[in-house]
């Protein structure tokens, strides 16, 4: 694993293009918002790499349900599908393929990376929630390195 944290500088990282891929809130019509306990949420972060552009993609994935008191309701949903481009200065000191052409990822870039990605994604999805059966949810803070480890099947 790449660990010369002499090689690491955020300020080598720009974020060049943001889309929402997807973006939906369905809410069943007999649905009843104060009886919304708390929220179910799974969500999955991967990255590709083009080197030679020294290019990053983040895709991340957020699924948030509610959940009611009323366990025979159906509850509310929420799907979003960001995904976030990256340009990083120095990527040749900080990624390179290995013998199996996976990239060995410095551990600073990845939680840059992770970190930038997970907490704008709370923002965007903070503005897209308003005015729905989802408003009152917020992406809770996390250590951004446990998103590296998030692997939706």
């Amino acid at each position: 694993m790449l660990d010369n944290s002499n090689l690491f500088d955020p300020e080598k990282i720009s974020i060049i293009d943001f889309k929402m891929v997807k973006g939906q809130v369905e809410v069943p019509e007999e649905f009843d918002t104060a009886n919304v306990e708390g929220h179910h949420l799974d969500n999955s972060l991967q990255f590709g790499f083009n080197l030679n552009e020294k290019l990053v993609k983040a895709d991340f994935t957020i699924e948030i349900k509610t959940e009611s008191k009323d366990k025979k309701a159906k509850e509310a949903t929420g799907n979003f599908h960001l995904v976030f481009i990256y340009q990083v200065e120095n990527i040749h000191d900080l990624a390179k393929p290995d013998d199996n052409n996976l990239i060995e990822l410095h551990p600073g870039l990845a939680n840059a990376l992770s970190s930038v990605t997970y907490s704008t994604s709370r923002g965007v999805l903070l503005t897209r929630l308003q005015g729905t059966a989802l408003q009152t949810f917020v992406l809770p803070i996390i250590n951004p390195s446990s998103l590296l480890h998030n692997k939706k099947d």
